[in-house]
């Protein structure tokens, strides 16, 4: 039995492991029924105490409570965040696919465009909506054809038309890479999970977002243009004096304008953490602040600082959302400001997430539309990463003014209402030119640059194909799916009960640890199960079987030899190795190749869940078989081959 140890070890461990990474989807499950009763709790209390009510409204009301309960709670957003992902064919969403409209691009590029090049982008255009044809070299051959140079309309006179027709087809492509970031950065905004954002021939865009109801709210998130704007940041003290009256309304108290009491309050916030400690206070000193300044509860401000950026927790961000939108804050709150949020969170000390909350005007002093250029590059002075940024004539003489009279102030540079970053102005930038420093490296100096780019998309983004899938098709699928691996599990299991006996009985106990250590890897890995990964897990189920029949048979004709149970079960396995491992490895490969070959998801799905499915059926067949008969025959336990 020692033997047995280390290996009923790694067996009990990997079930505990795929046992803990799963139990996230049935707590996400319980979650799910326990919102939907409270969601239709507060709309049958709507219906009988408002009957005359509009039921959009009473859905919508409901709906708002659904996600309030689902913001406050930090272990449904944990619990989410580390389910079983589903995928678009079974969770339902929305499938678009989009076009960049590089023709637009072109006639915005043309400098004096005349009759013929109307002519021939016309042309072009039609040409290219017949074939997906490369619009670049199609308007290349109808200007050339007419015996005009490019230079005319592109590039410069000592350009050469080959020259000029590169540097478009570059642009058309970044134009369409800049789209996909576009749209990635507002999908991730809006909170979609695992969304599928795809490249699809030189200009389409396919974009699945699951579980994504809301049509026309969707088609504005990916349709609308990026925003990219200028904001000054409001004085620290004007700022903490805003912050106090929220603070104030939000408590319900007339509480004094007073940058002193604002800063006592923020100091009491960090003097809360610090009390922490003392286990017996911690609750209810915690309890009494958020009573007395809700908004500072939240919205923390070291006592230290310098600057009036607040702290907000990832988590916390949905709260503070729905006090801001509360009436008797935006009473209080000045017509000419607004909060906005860093783009990116900061891992705190104690290990927790943080957005800044800046306070800026509402009016931007300009707008990325005067952006021509953006490039990140290592500055040779300090060696460290920046992005530098080339505005036109327009926007370099608004740029001048705006800074030569804000030096010493900070201006945020905001995209999509999300700032990026906020530095401080040194001096007058009377060129246009002018840099953004203090990145962590280039990479994150690259992001900085697609985004600055992006405020200056120049060709319109178009929905050319729009699918919903409805829930309860999600649904459908999901229990069809299930159903019929269950099916097939049943099938199998009596089939090698009947047929092998108390053999057949140790495959259907190998099989049933396989599909679970399955569903334990694909959750572990955040992967996303679809209809095609479901029909790879049957098909799974009928290879792990294929390797016990190998085995069974191996033994059997041991036995039939004279030799003893001991001696046929090691003989069997020995000699089962070579026919299982070949078999199974060039199932793999063919896996692999429609993984890196297969191109949409659906076949991508069917490959990897097919992959995992390979090797921890092959677990379960080499090892935890092997581990069963020897615990038996160790035992003296009669063991049937049928």
């Amino acid at each position: 039995m020692k033997e047995l140890r280390f290996r009923l070890f790694i067996i009990l461990g990997a079930i505990a492991l795929s046992l803990y990474l799963l139990h996230y989807t049935y707590a996400d499950y319980q979650n799910n029924k326990k919102v939907d009763k409270i969601r239709q709790h507060v709309i049958d209390s709507v219906r009988s105490a408002n009957p005359k009510l509009a039921t959009d409204k009473v859905q919508a009301l409901g709906e708002s409570v659904a996600d309030s309960v689902r913001v406050n709670n930090p272990s449904y957003a944990k619990d989410r965040a580390k389910r079983l992902k589903l995928g678009l064919d079974l969770q339902g969403g929305m499938y678009m696919v989009m076009e960049v409209n590089t023709t637009e691009m072109l006639r915005k590029l043309a400098k004096d465009p005349d009759a013929n090049f109307r002519q021939a982008l016309q042309a072009a255009e039609s040409e290219v909506k017949a074939n997906d044809a490369d619009i670049v070299s199609v308007l290349a051959r109808n200007i050339q054809s007419k015996g005009i140079r490019l230079s005319r309309y592109f590039g410069t006179i000592r350009e050469s038309d080959n020259e000029i027709i590169s540097n478009l087809k570059k642009q058309a492509d970044d134009a369409v890479s800049r789209a996909m970031e576009i749209i990635r950065n507002r999908v991730d905004q809006y909170g979609v999970s695992e969304p599928s954002i795809q490249k699809q021939g030189s200009r389409r865009i396919i974009v699945e977002l699951p579980g994504v109801a809301k049509e026309e709210e969707a088609k504005h998130l990916l349709q609308g243009s990026a925003l990219l704007e200028f904001k000054l940041l409001k004085d620290p003290n004007f700022t903490v004096q805003v912050m106090q009256k929220v603070d104030g309304a939000l408590a319900g108290t007339d509480i004094a304008d007073s940058t002193s009491d604002s800063t006592k309050a923020a100091s009491k916030t960090a003097a809360v953490k610090k009390d922490s400690s003392k286990k017996n206070n911690k609750e209810l000193s915690k309890e009494e602040f958020a009573k007395q300044h809700p908004f500072f509860a939240i919205a923390m401000i070291p006592p230290q600082a310098t600057s009036a950026e607040a702290y907000v927790k990832e988590s916390d961000r949905g709260r503070l959302d729905m006090m801001l939108n509360r009436p008797e804050v935006k009473k209080v709150m000045p017509d000419n400001v607004e909060f906005l949020y860093s783009a990116k969170p900061i891992t705190g000390q104690d290990g927790v997430k943080y957005r800044l909350l800046y306070m800026v005007n509402k009016t931007p002093e300009l707008t990325g539309g005067t952006i021509t250029e953006a490039r990140a590059n290592i500055d040779p002075q300090t060696s460290g990463a920046e992005v530098s940024m080339q505005m036109n004539s327009e926007g370099a003489r608004e740029w001048a003014r705006i800074t030569g009279s804000n030096v010493g102030k900070r201006i945020a540079i905001v995209l999509d209402n999300f700032v990026y970053s906020a530095p401080t102005v040194q001096n007058k930038i009377p060129n246009g030119s002018s840099q953004i420093t203090g990145m962590k490296d280039m990479d994150e100096a690259k992001l900085i640059e697609i985004v600055l780019k992006a405020g200056a998309l120049p060709a319109p983004v178009e929905i050319m194909e729009e699918r919903i899938v409805g829930p309860s098709l999600g649904t459908d699928s999901v229990y069809q799916g299930l159903n019929s691996a269950l099916i097939g599990y049943l099938f199998i299991a009596i089939f090698m009960i009947v047929y092998y006996q108390k053999s057949g009985a140790i495959a259907d106990l190998g099989l049933f640890i396989t599909i679970l250590l399955i569903m334990g890897v694909l959750a572990g890995f955040s992967a996303t199960l679809t209809l095609p990964g479901i029909a790879g897990i049957v098909l799974t189920m009928g290879m792990a079987v294929d390797a016990n029949v190998l085995i069974f048979e191996r033994i059997r004709e041991e036995m039939a030899t004279g030799k003893t149970l001991k001696a046929a079960v090691d003989s069997g396995f020995a000699n089962s190795y070579s026919a299982i491992i070949d078999s199974n490895i060039t199932t793999f490969i063919t896996g692999l190749i429609l993984y890196q070959f297969g191109g949409s998801g659906p076949v991508q799905g069917f490959a990897l869940t097919l992959m995992i499915g390979i090797v921890i059926s092959m677990f379960s067949a080499l090892v935890v078989a092997r581990v069963v008969y020897d615990y038996m025959i160790a035992k003296g336990a009669k063991i049937s081959i049928g």
